[in-house]
């Protein structure tokens, strides 16, 4: 059975793409749960992934001796192995505006990442007000990412971003947890996108797992890394 290596849901946005996108089109795989403890070279976490990929990240997919580390070349994989389960859109030119969606996410929106971290546990409504005002490219990439998702859901009539769904709504699911968790703005197109993800029986599926967690890393909640902040338990 295929193997797939990921780390907290509560905190792992890469790991969530490919979980979600497996979950949600019937492709059945074995969770194998790498914990993140820190990020240094002899951390339980790069113990655990050396010899496994040279990139000592996750999420990494094994099949036997084929191991396929990086989230966009995992589900390109999947999509070649299970053209049944359509992960991309059949239309040539929608497919095509998939994959350029999903490498606009996988290479950018820097201000959205450094400002928002994905917490899907925590309600940071008021830290998501702070860095709105106080971070212009964090404003700038919500922006665009409104403008991408209204338009596909306007050419497309939706539900998700092509009609059914597709890698690209699980490309963007964390994104969409994210604009959860900080309580940003959006169009009401979009936002109702964001709900309809939520509501998908495998973004549930791993949200409720992600809150049942309760493991705490500083490095992941710069917004509750005070007094207050959990321990792992």
């Amino acid at each position: 059975m295929l193997e797939l290596f990921i780390a907290n849901k509560n905190y792992s946005s890469w790991s969530m793409r490919p979980w979600v996108a497996m979950r949600e089109t019937g492709i059945a795989f074995q969770e194998v749960m790498v914990p993140f403890d820190d990020f240094a070279p002899g951390s339980d976490f790069k113990r655990t992934l050396q010899g496994l990929t040279p990139a000592g990240k996750v999420p990494v997919l094994r099949d036997g001796s084929l191991v396929v580390w990086d989230t966009l070349a995992i589900l390109e994989t999947l999509a070649e192995r299970h053209p049944e389960r359509q992960l991309w859109p059949q239309d040539p030119a929608q497919r095509a505006h998939a994959r350029s969606l999903c490498a606009e996410m996988h290479a950018g929106f820097r201000g959205l990442r450094e400002a928002c971290p994905m917490n899907i546990e925590a309600s940071l409504p008021e830290a998501g007000a702070i860095v709105w005002r106080d971070r212009p490219a964090l404003r700038d990439d919500i922006a665009r990412i409104d403008a991408m998702w209204s338009e596909c859901l306007r050419e497309h009539g939706g539900p998700m971003l092509f009609g059914r769904f597709s890698i690209a709504d699980a490309y963007y699911a964390p994104v969409c947890m994210r604009i959860l968790t900080y309580a940003l703005p959006l169009s009401a197109t979009s936002m109702d996108y964001v709900r309809r993800v939520a509501a998908l029986a495998s973004v549930r599926a791993w949200c409720d797992e992600a809150r049942r967690e309760h493991r705490f890393v500083i490095e992941d909640e710069p917004y509750r890394a005070g007094p207050q902040a959990r321990t792992d338990g």
